[in-house]
């Protein structure tokens, strides 16, 4: 079938990408699904900070392709052996496909399974079928999903079905910003009630986090940011307290507010100068968790010694410690009863046509999650 995408051939290009337009809105092939595939429309795709770093050649990936891997939709067509889902079902995709059966899988943790790395290194399907293509020129899949599309082929394990009643565009971020923020907060750092508890970075993760902390009964939520918006609407959340990240004595007003810093630490910024602050405000005791990705180079460091006789912890959060299949019903189920309002977190709709001009404002660090609507 044709259909319309956002073709991405070279990383690295100059901002403002409303000039340079790493993405090409393109008209490519897509073939049906294999065996154990499922073809799926694509409803609403968000603008992630994982998708942008791969423009910014932070994270580079194997080129051409359609980037993309935060979406909902409804399931088309069914390949042979498909038998979790059927047309006409609604789904939000996920970024691990996971095998079900090895060491990480048969241990509770998906999220760590290695059995997509090869399809996702060489850009394929998990099957190593390739599905898209331009005039004859295979495209490369991204993360085995490439959403920034009006259809996508994908593995049935990258698909979680969701009730009907879900509207769609707010179903679109679970597969990644609530997973990862709320999972990071609820599974990983496994915050208690009465705990006390900072973000670190509110983006659409961050944010997540903070609503995560909620969820978990908080009796403290700290929310750290370079942007004063952003701490306004951390407010409204549930913060119980802000503070502007740039402000050079930062570090020392949390930890004199806090009586020495927050026994959990959540980062979500993917920065070394967020991580070196997180680490900064955790108290004796305390535990950071690292949801962000920085560029694939990037190290942290700290006083290993002044680790030891603090006893602080440094964990990492890989899509939120979530099973999925356990974790995106559950978080559905807050949402419905109010208690997860991702919807607060839209900064608006893009079309194709605006996509580039949606990476810019992600950049700057203006927006959370702005919805590509590949059918509008």
């Amino acid at each position: 079938m044709k259909m319309k995408a956002a073709v991405l051939r070279v990383q690295g290009k100059p901002r403002p990408y409303a000039v340079s337009l790493p993405l090409e809105i393109e008209t490519v092939d897509l073939d049906p699904p294999g065996p154990g595939e499922v073809l799926y429309k694509i409803i609403g795709a968000g603008l992630c900070h994982s998708d942008l770093s791969t423009i910014e050649n932070l994270r580079p990936r194997k080129l051409p392709t359609i980037p993309g891997h935060e979406a909902a939709g409804i399931v088309e067509e069914v390949g042979p052996g498909v038998t979790s889902l059927k047309p006409g079902d609604h789904v939000v995709s996920m970024f691990v496909t996971s095998c079900s059966d090895c060491r990480y899988c048969n241990g509770g943790r998906p999220n760590l399974c290695q059995s997509a790395n090869a399809s996702r290194n060489n850009g394929t399907l998990l099957s190593g079928a390739r599905r898209l293509s331009l005039n004859g020129e295979p495209i490369n899949h991204y993360s085995g999903l490439s959403v920034f599309a009006q259809y996508a082929v994908v593995a049935q394990n990258a698909l979680i079905k969701i009730p009907d009643d879900v509207p769609l565009e707010d179903a679109t971020i679970f597969g990644c910003a609530v997973v990862t923020g709320v999972g990071a907060v609820l599974n990983t750092a496994q915050v208690p009630p009465g705990g006390q508890m900072a973000v670190v970075g509110l983006g659409g993760v961050g944010m997540n986090a903070l609503m995560g902390g909620v969820v978990a009964g908080a009796e403290r939520i700290v929310a750290v940011d370079l942007n004063a918006d952003k701490l306004k609407l951390a407010r409204e959340l549930g913060a119980t307290d802000t503070f502007l990240a740039g402000n050079a004595d930062a570090v020392e007003e949390i930890r004199n507010a806090t009586d020495g810093g927050l026994d959990y630490v959540i980062e979500t910024a993917g920065s070394i100068p967020a991580m070196n602050l997180a680490y900064a405000i955790t108290a004796r005791g305390g535990m950071v968790v690292s949801a962000g990705l920085p560029a694939s180079t990037a190290q942290f460091s700290y006083l290993h010694g002044a680790m030891v006789t603090e006893e602080k912890s440094i964990r990492g959060s890989y899509m939120g410690s979530c099973v999925p299949k356990r974790d995106i019903p559950r978080f559905i189920g807050l949402y419905r009863r109010g208690r997860l309002p991702v919807a607060k977190l839209r900064s608006g709709f893009v079309g194709f046509d605006g996509i580039n001009e949606g990476f810019d404002r992600l950049s700057d660090g203006a927006v959370l999650r702005q919805v590509l609507q590949p059918h509008a």
